[in-house]
């Protein structure tokens, strides 16, 4: 099976040649290209990379080939990730500013993501027959988790609720920090930050998944107001 990014490889390096800023800024940020890049040309194109040749100002000639991260799925990516790493880069060299993201937003995702920890929790951590919650009557919290009892003896898998806590607490506490910094480099607000924070908390990798989405996109807006 041909590669329908390589098919197209000569066309994608002509059209690269009226854009030399910023296929300098690929070869310093992405290839980690140290020293004062002069010029640099895309020589090849496909799926999985590129390769560039580069000059320095010392007037060393040199190429380098930059990974696709994931690689590309067809040819319509082409144009969306060329300008998504396009602002990356100039982003990270400080060429342009980092993208503030101003409100909250709650993705589908994590409705899924909301009902799989109550399933974690109903069917691993049921509390103990004859339990009752504030004024609820005992038979009633029974019957709601009886299915619950009823996988754990049939399956014996199950937890106590102070561990299944501790595992929920661990895996959504590591995410949340990760979330905490991305806030500090992308969300504007006490607010909002507090809301992203939160939700992950609660709702775990859909939150960040999609804060990294928005993120993305403005950069490729703000690519595209330069333009």
């Amino acid at each position: 099976m041909s590669d329908p990014v390589a098919s197209k490889s000569g066309f994608l390096c002509m059209y690269m040649k009226n854009h030399p800023d910023t296929l300098v800024a690929y070869v310093k940020y992405f290839g980690k290209v140290e020293g004062n890049v002069l010029t640099a040309e895309m020589s090849s194109i496909d799926s999985k990379g590129m390769t560039f040749v580069y000059k320095l100002k010392s007037g060393q000639s040199n190429s380098i080939r930059v990974s696709f991260d994931p690689p590309l799925s067809g040819y319509e990516e082409v144009k969306p990730r060329l300008l998504s790493m396009k602002a990356e880069a100039q982003e990270g060299l400080g060429m342009l500013k980092a993208p503030q993201i101003t409100t909250f937003r709650i993705p589908r995702m994590a409705a899924f993501t909301g009902i799989m920890v109550f399933v974690y929790f109903y069917f691993l951590s049921p509390p103990p027959l004859g339990t009752t919650f504030l004024s609820v009557p005992v038979t009633s919290v029974d019957t709601f988790f009886s299915p619950a009892h009823a996988f754990r003896n049939a399956t014996g898998l199950g937890l106590s609720f102070r561990t299944a806590c501790a595992i929920f607490v661990t895996i959504h506490g590591a995410e949340t920090l990760y979330t905490w910094s991305l806030c500090k480099q992308y969300v504007k607000g006490t607010i909002v930050t507090a809301a992203y924070v939160g939700s992950t908390m609660i709702f775990g990798f859909p939150m960040w998944i999609d804060l990294k989405r928005r993120v993305q996109q403005k950069r490729i807006e703000s690519v595209m107001k330069a333009e």
